[in-house]
């Protein structure tokens, strides 16, 4: 893949570009729905893609090895074709599935080893196999194995933890090397920069993975129970070292606050399964505030969900109608809900990139920050 930096914020490390694969751009900022099976729960490709606006999704490494398996993918001609999404697609690597399985898994110089949790089976997840596994499926961009943990983890411990992520990674890179790719398109594998809340820790990964010379990098290991200032702190420290002509992805977060403020930092990229999950609960994000659709205020509420117009539905159904769905446990109010969701997290990404390039970020983001912050 190719990045072009095009434009650099006005008052603001902001910044805006164009990834290009081999299934197409990517414009960013820009916010990877999660379709952690290769499908965005309750959502067609075809609304994804053509009222959401999606341009690229994150499917899970862990999951499709487990469910359908890699000799499945394989047959079909990788995940694109066996999902029939025609546009680029990221899978993750298993490391923060290794990290949320702490009371069946055991990390070693090898590997780690984990227990199914379809059926208790055993597998072992090793750099080498990791990235077979990633180049079976066929993402366009591929993570590196490592171990993500806990946002509070003892120095000693997170220091431990780096380094042997970084063993892995030299593990990953070889590999990555030494292999091709299965269907006739390029792949890149982005290094994930660890060190928890330390900033000597995560500086000395930053510096670390830069040597790999890689099409981009990743930020991983927060949103995982730090302090929300700690990790604005550390998104600030890696990006001041991070290669300012690369794409710079922030695993796992977050909300659309969250969002504002990384873009603020110099972030490009990004994935969260807040969209669809918070909408099938019934909590939806618009452009004035947070809404909990169960509440009995939307009962005679006919106007439209956001007064923006972030989502085609909300051209189409009303909050008094959403919350009929959701109170009567309707499937389709959780599909509603969850395209609603994810199209406003698109629409907001669209719109940073749009006042990045217009010169007016710094301020629209403050104000955006207040809104987002509020409960309607």
């Amino acid at each position: 893949m190719d990045f072009e930096l095009q434009y650099q914020a006005t008052g603001s490390k902001a910044r805006a570009g164009r990834i290009t694969t081999d299934h197409g751009a990517i414009l960013t900022p820009i916010f990877m729905p999660v379709g952690t099976a290769a499908s965005v729960k309750g959502i067609f490709h075809r609304d994804l893609a053509d009222e959401a606006g999606a341009q690229i999704i994150l499917a899970n490494t862990y999951h499709l090895y487990l469910r359908p398996g890699t000799d499945v993918l394989e047959r079909a001609g990788g995940v694109h074709r066996f999902s029939s999404w025609e546009r680029p697609m990221l899978t993750d690597s298993g490391g923060f599935q290794v990290f949320s399985l702490a009371g069946c898994r055991k990390l070693g110089e090898e590997g780690c080893r984990f227990s199914s949790h379809i059926d208790g089976s055993k597998h072992l997840f090793t750099p080498e196999n990791v990235m077979d596994t990633e180049r079976k499926i066929g993402a366009d961009i591929m993570m590196a194995f490592d171990e993500c943990p806990p946002g509070d983890s003892p120095r000693d411990y997170a220091a431990r933890s780096l380094e042997l992520t970084h063993r892995w990674l030299e593990r990953c890179f070889e590999r990555f090397e030494r292999t091709s790719p299965l269907y006739g398109y390029r792949q890149s594998l982005f290094p994930i920069v660890q060190g928890c809340t330390y900033p000597d820790l995560r500086a000395r990964s930053a510096e670390f993975v830069q040597q790999f010379g890689a099409d981009g990098y990743a930020i991983g290991g927060l949103a995982v129970g730090e302090p929300t200032e700690a990790m604005y702190e550390m998104i600030e420290v890696v990006n001041a070292i991070l290669p300012r002509e690369k794409p710079r992805y922030l695993m796992g977060v977050g909300t659309p606050v969250n969002i504002l403020e990384a873009i603020d930092r110099g972030v490009d990229m990004f994935d969260c399964v807040m969209p669809t999950r918070n909408g099938r609960n019934g909590m939806l994000f618009t452009s004035e505030g947070t809404i909990n659709i169960r509440n009995l205020k939307w009962r005679d509420d006919f106007s439209p969900i956001d007064p923006a117009g972030t989502a085609f539905v909300d051209r189409v159904y009303t909050k008094a109608y959403l919350r009929h769905l959701t109170i009567a446990g309707e499937m389709m109010a959780a599909q509603i809900a969850s395209l609603h969701n994810i199209a406003f997290y698109l629409w907001l990404v669209g719109e940073a990139r749009r006042r990045i390039i217009d010169g007016s970020f710094a301020g629209w983001k403050e104000e955006m920050v207040r809104k987002l912050s509020r409960r309607l």
